[in-house]
Protein backbone atom coordinates (compact mmCIF):
# COMPACT_ATOMS: atom_id res chain seq x y z
CA UNK A 1 0.00 0.00 0.00
CA UNK A 2 1.33 3.38 -0.98
CA UNK A 3 -0.28 5.18 1.95
CA UNK A 4 0.63 2.91 4.89
CA UNK A 5 2.77 5.63 6.45
CA UNK A 6 0.76 8.71 5.47
CA UNK A 7 1.03 11.24 8.28
CA UNK A 8 4.03 9.45 9.86
CA UNK A 9 7.29 11.32 10.39
CA UNK A 10 10.43 9.20 10.52
CA UNK A 11 14.00 10.09 11.53
CA UNK A 12 16.92 8.39 9.80
CA UNK A 13 20.42 8.76 11.20
CA UNK A 14 23.58 9.48 9.25
CA UNK A 15 27.12 9.65 10.59
CA UNK A 16 29.60 12.39 9.67
CA UNK A 17 31.53 9.70 7.78
CA UNK A 18 30.97 6.03 7.13
CA UNK A 19 27.22 5.36 6.86
CA UNK A 20 26.59 2.59 4.34
CA UNK A 21 24.78 4.26 1.44
CA UNK A 22 22.43 1.45 0.43
CA UNK A 23 21.39 0.90 4.07
CA UNK A 24 20.56 4.59 4.27
CA UNK A 25 18.90 5.07 0.88
CA UNK A 26 16.71 1.98 0.64
CA UNK A 27 14.92 2.34 4.01
CA UNK A 28 14.48 6.08 3.40
CA UNK A 29 12.91 5.36 0.02
CA UNK A 30 10.68 2.67 1.54
CA UNK A 31 9.24 5.17 4.02
CA UNK A 32 8.72 7.82 1.33
CA UNK A 33 7.12 5.29 -1.04
CA UNK A 34 4.73 4.30 1.75
CA UNK A 35 3.64 7.95 2.10
CA UNK A 36 5.76 8.91 5.12
CA UNK A 37 8.02 11.91 5.66
CA UNK A 38 11.71 11.41 6.44
CA UNK A 39 14.17 13.76 8.16
CA UNK A 40 17.89 13.04 8.00
CA UNK A 41 19.45 13.56 11.43
CA UNK A 42 23.20 13.92 12.04
CA UNK A 43 25.83 15.66 14.14
CA UNK A 44 25.31 18.94 12.29
CA UNK A 45 23.31 20.19 9.33
CA UNK A 46 24.84 20.38 5.87
CA UNK A 47 26.21 17.81 3.46
CA UNK A 48 27.48 14.37 4.51
CA UNK A 49 29.04 11.71 2.30
CA UNK A 50 27.84 8.13 2.58
CA UNK A 51 30.09 5.18 1.77
CA UNK A 52 29.86 1.91 -0.11
CA UNK A 53 31.38 -1.26 1.38
CA UNK A 54 32.78 0.89 4.24
CA UNK A 55 35.67 2.27 2.17
CA UNK A 56 34.43 3.61 -1.16
CA UNK A 57 33.07 7.18 -1.13
CA UNK A 58 29.43 7.35 -2.18
CA UNK A 59 26.93 10.15 -2.72
CA UNK A 60 26.39 13.15 -0.49
CA UNK A 61 23.17 13.72 1.44
CA UNK A 62 21.72 16.71 3.24
CA UNK A 63 21.36 16.52 7.01
CA UNK A 64 18.04 18.20 7.82
CA UNK A 65 18.56 18.59 11.56
CA UNK A 66 21.24 17.96 14.16
CA UNK A 67 20.78 15.73 17.19
CA UNK A 68 20.71 18.85 19.36
CA UNK A 69 17.67 20.16 17.45
CA UNK A 70 15.44 17.10 17.70
CA UNK A 71 13.55 14.92 20.15
CA UNK A 72 11.80 11.57 19.80
CA UNK A 73 8.65 13.60 20.51
CA UNK A 74 9.01 14.97 16.96
CA UNK A 75 8.94 11.56 15.24
CA UNK A 76 6.93 8.37 14.98
CA UNK A 77 9.93 6.06 14.37
CA UNK A 78 13.68 6.01 13.79
CA UNK A 79 16.01 4.13 11.41
CA UNK A 80 19.64 3.38 12.27
CA UNK A 81 21.62 2.37 9.16
CA UNK A 82 24.86 0.43 9.28
CA UNK A 83 28.34 0.90 7.97
CA UNK A 84 31.13 -0.12 10.33
CA UNK A 85 32.64 3.34 10.66
CA UNK A 86 29.31 5.16 10.61
CA UNK A 87 27.70 3.01 13.31
CA UNK A 88 30.82 3.31 15.47
CA UNK A 89 30.71 7.10 15.18
CA UNK A 90 27.01 7.16 16.05
CA UNK A 91 27.47 4.98 19.13
CA UNK A 92 30.23 7.34 20.25
CA UNK A 93 27.92 10.35 20.02
CA UNK A 94 26.04 10.78 23.32
CA UNK A 95 23.30 12.89 21.71
CA UNK A 96 22.67 10.23 19.05
CA UNK A 97 22.53 7.48 21.66
CA UNK A 98 20.11 9.46 23.86
CA UNK A 99 17.94 10.20 20.83
CA UNK A 100 17.63 6.51 19.90
CA UNK A 101 17.09 5.45 23.52
CA UNK A 102 14.18 7.87 23.84
CA UNK A 103 12.27 6.03 21.09
CA UNK A 104 12.42 2.88 23.21
CA UNK A 105 11.35 4.81 26.30
CA UNK A 106 8.29 6.09 24.40
CA UNK A 107 7.45 2.70 22.86
CA UNK A 108 8.05 3.94 19.32
CA UNK A 109 9.28 1.65 16.52
CA UNK A 110 13.01 1.40 15.79
CA UNK A 111 14.72 -0.23 12.80
CA UNK A 112 18.47 -0.99 12.72
CA UNK A 113 20.51 -2.89 10.16
CA UNK A 114 24.00 -4.39 9.91
CA UNK A 115 26.28 -2.50 12.37
CA UNK A 116 23.42 -0.17 13.41
CA UNK A 117 22.56 -2.31 16.47
CA UNK A 118 25.83 -1.10 18.04
CA UNK A 119 23.89 2.09 18.79
CA UNK A 120 21.19 0.02 20.52
CA UNK A 121 23.79 -1.75 22.65
CA UNK A 122 25.26 1.62 23.66
CA UNK A 123 21.76 2.89 24.48
CA UNK A 124 21.22 -0.09 26.83
CA UNK A 125 17.98 -1.18 25.16
CA UNK A 126 18.63 -4.76 23.99
CA UNK A 127 18.31 -6.74 27.22
CA UNK A 128 15.88 -9.63 26.71
CA UNK A 129 15.20 -8.63 23.09
CA UNK A 130 15.46 -10.86 20.01
CA UNK A 131 17.49 -9.21 17.28
CA UNK A 132 20.05 -9.72 14.57
CA UNK A 133 22.92 -7.71 13.11
CA UNK A 134 26.08 -8.14 11.13
CA UNK A 135 27.53 -11.35 12.61
CA UNK A 136 30.56 -9.65 14.21
CA UNK A 137 28.22 -7.81 16.62
CA UNK A 138 26.67 -10.95 18.11
CA UNK A 139 29.01 -11.07 21.12
CA UNK A 140 28.35 -7.39 21.90
CA UNK A 141 24.61 -7.99 21.69
CA UNK A 142 24.72 -11.10 23.86
CA UNK A 143 26.94 -9.36 26.42
CA UNK A 144 24.31 -6.59 26.58
CA UNK A 145 21.61 -9.18 27.35
CA UNK A 146 20.16 -9.48 23.86
CA UNK A 147 19.19 -12.72 22.12
CA UNK A 148 21.12 -12.73 18.83
CA UNK A 149 19.72 -14.79 15.95
CA UNK A 150 21.04 -15.34 12.42
CA UNK A 151 17.97 -14.44 10.34
CA UNK A 152 17.38 -11.97 7.50
CA UNK A 153 14.92 -9.92 9.54
CA UNK A 154 13.67 -10.11 13.11
CA UNK A 155 10.70 -8.20 14.48
CA UNK A 156 10.39 -7.98 18.26
CA UNK A 157 7.65 -5.74 19.57
CA UNK A 158 8.43 -2.70 17.39
CA UNK A 159 12.15 -3.42 16.97
CA UNK A 160 13.13 -4.41 13.42
CA UNK A 161 16.67 -5.65 12.73
CA UNK A 162 18.52 -7.20 9.79
CA UNK A 163 22.04 -8.47 9.14
CA UNK A 164 23.31 -6.88 5.92
CA UNK A 165 22.42 -5.22 2.60
CA UNK A 166 21.24 -8.56 1.13
CA UNK A 167 18.40 -8.44 3.68
CA UNK A 168 17.12 -4.99 2.69
CA UNK A 169 13.95 -6.18 0.92
CA UNK A 170 12.73 -7.97 4.05
CA UNK A 171 14.02 -5.20 6.34
CA UNK A 172 12.22 -2.43 4.44
CA UNK A 173 8.95 -4.38 4.24
CA UNK A 174 8.94 -5.08 7.97
CA UNK A 175 9.94 -1.57 9.04
CA UNK A 176 7.05 -0.11 7.04
CA UNK A 177 4.70 -2.60 8.70
CA UNK A 178 5.94 -1.86 12.24
CA UNK A 179 6.05 1.91 11.69
CA UNK A 180 2.45 1.79 10.44
CA UNK A 181 1.38 -0.02 13.64
CA UNK A 182 2.73 2.80 15.80
CA UNK A 183 3.38 2.53 19.53
CA UNK A 184 4.49 -0.86 20.86
CA UNK A 185 4.20 -1.00 24.62
CA UNK A 186 6.83 -3.75 24.82
CA UNK A 187 9.55 -1.46 23.43
CA UNK A 188 10.09 0.24 26.78
CA UNK A 189 10.49 -3.03 28.68
CA UNK A 190 14.07 -3.46 27.44
CA UNK A 191 15.28 -0.04 28.61
CA UNK A 192 17.85 -0.87 31.27
CA UNK A 193 20.26 1.12 33.45
CA UNK A 194 19.85 4.90 33.24
CA UNK A 195 22.21 6.63 30.84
Amino acid sequence: MADELRGKKVAILIAPKGTEQVEFERPREAVINAGGTVNVIGEKTGQVRAYNHDLEPGDTFTVDKSFDEVSADDYDAVIVPGGTVGADRLRGNDAAVRFVRSFFEQGKPVAAICHGPWVLVEAAVVEGRRLTSYPTLQTDIRNAGGIWLDQEVIVDNGLVTSRKPDDLDAFCAKLVEEFAEGIHEGQSQSVTAAR
